[in-house]
């Protein structure tokens, strides 16, 4: 059985985060989605709210479960047995990024990364820019699922 897991903040989900997550699901048995608590970071949504977002929207992919985690993605995967971590790439910079982390993962623990390029229509998607437009009142619905556009519409008390 092919465990993989698919890491990330999730603030909020997005259409993109979807679009890669339901790819890598139909490439594994199992695909864990591991919700990063990075302390560091200031989040719109909680750990928990995120990890409930995502299991409501994921709940199309029977194999998908998702998860919180803290530390080293490495040892999250060996404790989940997962022998493959997904990640998807929407241009140059992500891939920089991306590669260097892929790359320590393998010196680490031989887990290897699967790049997965999210869809040219999402390729713009961030969370980021999710967030920063619902703080300005711009539509989400192309950007989030519906559940999700509600969710940070009610964090940032803007109509729409």
């Amino acid at each position: 059985m092919t465990t993989a897991v698919c890491p990330g903040s999730f603030d909020p989900v997005t259409l993109g985060h979807l679009d890669v997550i339901g790819r890598a699901a139909a490439l594994v048995d199992h695909l864990v989605v591991a919700v990063g608590r990075n302390s560091g970071k200031r989040s719109l949504f909680t750990a928990v709210e995120r990890v409930g977002l995502l299991v409501e929207v994921c709940a199309p992919f029977p194999n998908v479960t998702v998860e919180e985690f803290d530390g080293l993605l490495v040892d999250f995967c060996t404790a989940r047995g997962a022998t493959v971590v997904t990640k998807g790439l929407r241009g140059a910079s992500d891939t920089d990024y991306e590669v260097q982390m892929a790359q320590l993962n393998r010196r680490l623990t031989g887990l290897d990364t699967v790049f997965l390029p999210t869809a040219p229509e999402l390729s713009f998607v961030s969370s980021t820019r999710v967030r920063e437009l619902a703080a300005l009142g711009g539509e989400l619905s192309d950007l989030v699922p519906p559940v999700v556009a509600a969710s940070v519409r009610a964090k940032v008390q803007t109509p729409g």
